[in-house]
C-alpha cells in the first residue's frame, strides 16, 4: 500500500509540477488510468510518449516495471526506462537508478555509480537523493567516508522535510566535534544558497 501511495505521489508530483505542452492529453489520461488501477491503459498511453523521449513517461514506465503494475515485474526493464529518464535530468529517475546500483537490482552492484546518480538528483533538490547521498558518505560506500559531508547532506534533507535525515544527522553529530558540526552547517548553507551546485 505504501509503495502504491508513493508511486501515485511521484506521478502526480510530476504532473502538478509540469506546464505547457510537455503534458499531452495522453499523459494525463495515463495518470488518471494509473490512479484508478487501470495499469494497462496507463502503459498504453505512456509508452508512445516514452518512446518519443518524454522523460516523465519514461520514469513512470520504469516505475511500473519496478513494481509490477500492469506488467510482469522486470528490474532490467525498469533500469532501462529509469536510465532513459535519468539521462534527461529527471531527478526521481536519477534517484531510483542510484538505488538500483546501490542494491545491485537489475544490474551489478556499483556504489560509485549509485553516488553519481544520487548526486545528480540531490543537486536538483530531490530530497530522497539528498538523504541517500548522506547515507553513502556516512558508510563510505562509493565515496571516501566523510561524516562532515554526511552531516551536511542529512541537514539539507532534514530541512527539506525528510524525517529519517534528522535521526541520521543527529547520530552522525555524535561522532563530530563542535568545529566539525560548524563546518558541516557552513557547507550546508553554502550548498543551499548555490542552488545545490556548491556542495563540497
Amino acid at each position: 500500500m505504501m509503495k502504491r501511495l508513493l508511486a501515485t505521489l511521484v506521478i502526480l508530483t510530476g504532473l502538478i509540477g509540469s506546464g505547457g505542452d510537455v503534458w499531452a492529453d495522453d499523459f494525463k489520461e495515463g495518470v488518471k488510468a494509473y490512479n484508478s488501477g487501470d495499469f494497462k491503459t496507463a502503459l498504453r498511453k505512456w509508452k508512445p510518449l516514452a518512446e518519443q523521449g518524454d522523460a516523465y513517461a519514461q520514469f513512470n514506465i520504469g516505475l511500473m516495471y519496478k513494481m509490477g503494475d500492469g506488467v510482469t515485474q522486470d528490474n532490467a526493464e525498469a533500469l532501462k526506462w529509469y536510465r532513459k529518464a535519468a539521462e534527461q535530468g529527471h531527478a526521481a529517475a536519477q534517484n531510483n537508478l542510484g538505488g538500483m546500483y546501490e542494491r545491485g537490482v537489475g544490474v551489478t552492484k556499483d556504489y560509485a555509480e549509485a553516488v553519481k546518480w544520487y548526486r545528480k538528483a540531490a543537486e536538483q533538490g530531490y530530497v530522497f537523493a539528498q538523504f541517500n547521498i548522506g547515507l553513502m558518505y556516512k558508510r563510505g560506500d562509493g565515496v571516501l567516508q566523510d561524516t562532515i559531508a554526511a552531516h551536511m547532506w542529512f541537514n539539507i534533507a532534514a530541512a527539506n522535510g525528510n524525517n529519517a535525515a534528522v535521526k541520521n544527522r543527529d547520530t552522525v553529530a555524535e561522532e563530530l566535534t563542535k568545529a566539525d558540526i560548524f563546518e558541516a552547517q557552513k557547507r550546508a548553507k553554502r550548498c543551499v544558497a548555490s542552488g545545490y551546485k556548491d556542495c563540497y
